[in-house]
């Protein structure tokens, strides 16, 4: 499907950006992989991963600059939107830029995809936009109900939307993996609770929910990978065995567990081998055969929590992923 495609990825620097641009260039030829971000190091680093390969582009620009968009947006098959402002406390300290990138970006990147004839754009969200409690799920519950709703008016070139998401991407930049093996030498380890719980996935795991995304898409649906869950006490373990955890208390905004599926939505759910799908409550698509296909509707009052997971990841798997993936830990 991507073969001979001219793919976007807006924040395309970040940590999915190098996994997608990686694993696609190295499953399909697409003929433009098309990286937008705002960062001009970043994609200086970036271009200096992939040489002279006349696939891969870079274009500075900002979600939050709408011309800009309409500018990059032109001849491109598939955008994946993975633009965001994401730190937690960043975003409570910092509410009004986390609303400029979070929302009014994702309204810049939905106008300029119908008004460019992009075909399908995928859209990254986040567990915290399943009942969020901090204002960073709060604005990606409202990117994701944009995405969603903007199927009703997707122009003349038949613009679909769709959203992934996913949990705590295990070595990403930023996370909880690089983070404990960057102090442990410390021999302390500050843990925010001991009951904290997290779900685990992988930069690859990430890339190829999206890829399904893409081909599965009808419109409006929201995909949930099934992915294990970890205490956090037990990741501070497997990454530092003699280290010391000190309790420090949740962070401002921060939920004790993750939660990507909600009770309120499991009316609209369904279940398939690897992952869920959150239909659309509007215009009667969730009872669409086309974006249903095989699934099977979940009971009421589903919850799909890391506390709940009936699937866990035990402390010599991640072990064995630590061991095969040192290098990459906390690299981008």
């Amino acid at each position: 499907m991507l073969s001979n495609s001219t793919i976007l990825v807006t924040g395309g620097t970040g940590s999915f950006g190098h996994a997608f641009v990686r694993m696609t260039l190295e499953r399909d030829n697409p003929k433009k992989i098309i990286i937008l971000s705002r960062d001009e190091m970043k994609q200086w680093e970036m271009a200096k991963i992939h040489g002279a390969d006349p696939r891969v582009r870079f274009f500075i620009g900002d979600v939050r600059d709408r011309e800009r968009l309409y500018r990059a947006f032109r001849g491109v098959d598939y955008v994946i939107h993975a633009a965001a402002t994401k730190i937690v406390p960043t975003a409570e300290y910092n509410p009004f830029e986390c609303v400029k990138t979070n929302v009014m970006g994702a309204m810049n990147v939905i106008d300029a995809a119908v008004d460019c004839g992009v075909k399908r754009v995928v859209a990254l969200s986040t567990d915290k936009a399943s009942a969020p409690v901090n204002l960073y799920g709060a604005t990606k519950l409202a990117s994701d109900k944009l995405f969603v709703a903007s199927n009703s008016y997707g122009g003349e070139h038949g613009t679909r939307f769709a959203v992934v998401r996913y949990g705590n991407v295990m070595g990403s930049r930023g996370s909880v993996i690089p983070f404990f093996l960057s102090i442990r030498d410390k021999g302390v380890l500050p843990i925010t609770d001991p009951r904290m719980t997290r779900f685990m996935i992988s930069l690859e795991q990430g890339v190829e929910l999206v890829w399904h995304a893409l081909e599965d898409m009808e419109g409006g649906e929201i995909y949930v990978k099934k992915i294990p869950s970890m205490k956090v006490p037990d990741i501070a373990r497997v990454v530092a065995p003699e280290a010391r955890q000190e309790v420090i208390g949740i962070r401002p905004g921060e939920k004790l567990h993750e939660q990507m599926i909600g009770s309120e939505d499991s009316a609209h759910t369904y279940e398939y081998p690897e992952h869920f799908k959150i239909l659309p409550a509007i215009h009667n698509w969730s009872a669409s055969p086309g974006r249903i296909k095989d699934g099977v509707k979940v009971a009421e009052g589903f919850t799909y929590a890391s506390d709940s997971n009936p699937d866990w990841m035990s402390e010599s798997q991640l072990q064995a992923w630590i061991e095969a993936n040192r290098d990459k830990i906390g690299a981008i």
